[in-house]
């Protein structure tokens, strides 16, 4: 990481916990140094740097978060901070042509790196997540020893409100449950139910 990242990230890393706290509750499973993919649910932009700051330095180091192409790109400033501080794994949300859009992760997991992941694809206002797309369970299928981490993320559509600028100082944490994986003879929708279930068993705990 370069300087200036390096001096952002620590920026960063202090501005989050000050506003929420950014406190990890590991309930199913240990912080554990080895290749994984967090999945969680998703209603704010925070939601990419909420997670991020919940891990410890040892995962963060390891661990890329999945950034929509065409939001985190729409400034040079958002870009350089999901390529330099985040190293973030772009991808579009919309298919173009017959490039696989799980390309990008794909790529991320044959180089050993984790990833954090927001299964519904884009932000939900409900307090229910959207049904998960597919791109997990492709991504389980073909990478069967990555270990798939559910995750629930607390309160952090409240650090800033639809329709504000400046963040509010919310209580936030970020719930870690325990691993699943795809079983030899499931098959996809009874996948990403199971899966979408275990992200919001993580709710009341």
């Amino acid at each position: 990481m370069k300087f200036g990242a390096g001096v952002m990230s620590v920026f960063l890393l202090g501005l989050v916990r000050l506003l929420t706290g950014a406190q990890a509750r590991w309930h199913g499973c240990p912080p554990k140094a080895e290749q994984r993919i967090y999945f969680a649910n998703h209603q704010s932009h925070a939601d990419l740097v909420l997670i991020w700051a919940a891990l410890p330095q040892e995962l963060r180091s390891i661990t890329r978060p999945i950034a929509a192409k065409d939001y985190w790109t729409g400034s040079r400033f958002k870009r350089w901070i999901t390529t330099e501080v985040f190293n973030a794994v772009y991808v579009e949300r919309e298919r173009k042509g017959e490039e696989d859009p799980l390309q990008p992760l794909i790529n991320a997991l044959e180089s050993g790196d984790s990833l954090i992941l927001f299964p519904e694809g884009t932000r939900g206002f409900a307090e229910d997540p959207q049904p998960f797309k597919s791109g997990i369970y492709n991504l389980a299928k073909r990478f069967p020893d990555v270990v798939l981490v559910p995750a629930w993320i607390h309160n952090v559509q409240r650090v800033m409100p639809k329709g504000e600028v400046v963040p509010v100082p919310v209580l936030c944490s970020v719930t870690f449950g325990e691993p699943i994986r795809l079983e030899a003879d499931e098959d996809r929708p009874a996948f990403l139910v199971r899966a979408r279930e275990a992200v919001v068993a993580l709710r009341e705990v």
